[in-house]
């Protein structure tokens, strides 16, 4: 049966045309195509999920999306190849750089999301065994490997676009200069991260303060320009990144130990039992289950104060819990209140004495 009086039964007469009927295979072939990519996808989706492993999950939803578009991208720029051989229109010549910014541009988008996915596998694989995760390193290794591929992507498509890619580099050495002066706060803020990724003096999470500035808080986002930290006061403050280069900054959330450091003052009256007292508070905080007896510990008796007899207690609590590092220092001063009661003495409080001196009679002249 001859193609055009099949086309004319079926309704078809636009398929009596070879490249007609060709452009309407490969559309067809297409959407065939794209059904069956996505059916294996979905397959492959329900498969991975099953598994202990995250590395298949992240690839397979890393390409759930660019997979399809490349499929279609590339069959309707084959189909508009062939028509624009057929009717010779400028305009189809467009089409191969425009499939092959496409397909690079689809790729990145792979890449990209491929790389999101993994940082997160990585945390949450890290999470699941127990082990300590710095998300401040994988969130830096995450936007430099993005940065990377957009870097290349762009180049690529770019030469795919018949620019000189040694024309764009050389300009791009010549203008550097130029942009570096226009934009150093923005260089500097960004030189200014990246010795925060890579010194790493506080992470996400951390509890930072800075005594040159007044920032504290606990650090929320770390950017390429700035850091989040947020305030106690849950006001967010936005440093920039240069000025870490430049000032001190304290990292309590590190801190191995916090400190007890206090002055306890007895009356002048029960200087008698000043060293009972003394030696009983040390034994007590040796002996105190919250009290890390292996850093340096001193209770002595340190100063004759205007109105008192002054001990001083230095030492350090296990935990480094701000909360409950003042429940535990709150047990520790009421057991010291509760010795020197035992001792019978009293916590002085500021008194003054005033001592008159009796009066001379005066001798009376006869």
């Amino acid at each position: 049966m001859d193609m055009k009086v099949l086309s004319d039964k079926l309704g078809l007469s636009f398929l009596a045309e070879p490249w007609l009927l060709q452009v309407f295979l490969v559309v067809l072939a297409t959407v065939l195509v794209s059904a069956v990519a996505q059916f294996l996808l979905r397959r492959a989706e329900r498969m991975v999920s099953q598994t202990a492993s995250h590395w298949d999950d992240g690839l397979i939803q890393a390409a759930k999306r660019p997979l399809p578009i490349i499929i279609w991208l590339v069959g309707i720029a084959f189909a508009a190849g062939t028509v624009g051989k057929e009717t010779g229109a400028a305009i189809f010549d467009a089409v191969p750089p425009i499939r092959n910014v496409g397909v690079v541009v689809c790729l990145a988008w792979f890449l990209i999301r491929l790389i999101r996915n993994v940082s997160c596998s990585i945390v949450v694989m890290r999470e699941e065994k127990g082990e300590e995760v710095d998300l401040t390193t994988i969130d830096a290794l995450s936007k430099l490997a993005r940065l990377t591929v957009i870097i290349i992507a762009t180049l690529m498509a770019m030469q795919t676009l018949d620019f000189s890619i040694s024309g764009v580099l050389a300009a791009g050495g010549i203008g550097g200069i130029a942009i570096g002066f226009a934009a150093k706060d923005l260089l500097a803020n960004f030189f200014g991260g990246l010795t925060v990724y890579l010194d790493r003096p506080f992470s996400v999470g951390d509890w930072i303060r800075s005594p040159d500035k007044k920032i504290e808080g606990t650090v929320e986002y770390i950017s390429w320009r700035h850091t989040r930290v947020r305030a106690f006061n849950k006001n967010p403050i936005y440093v920039p990144n240069a000025l870490f280069t430049t000032i001190v900054v304290e990292n309590p959330s590190r801190m191995t130990n916090r400190r007890i450091k206090e002055t306890v003052g007895i009356r002048y009256e029960d200087i008698g039992v000043m060293g009972a007292i003394v030696a009983d508070v040390k034994v007590m905080l040796q002996n105190h289950v919250e009290i890390d007896a292996t850093q340096t510990l001193i209770v002595n008796f340190n100063t004759f104060g205007p109105s008192s007899l002054d001990f001083f207690i230095y030492t350090f609590t296990k935990t480094t819990a701000w909360v409950h590092f003042h429940e535990v220092k709150q047990d520790v001063l009421l057991k010291v209140a509760e010795i020197i009661d035992r001792h019978g003495a009293q916590i002085a409080f500021p008194t003054r004495t005033v001592h008159i001196e009796a009066a001379t009679p005066l001798l009376e002249d006869h």
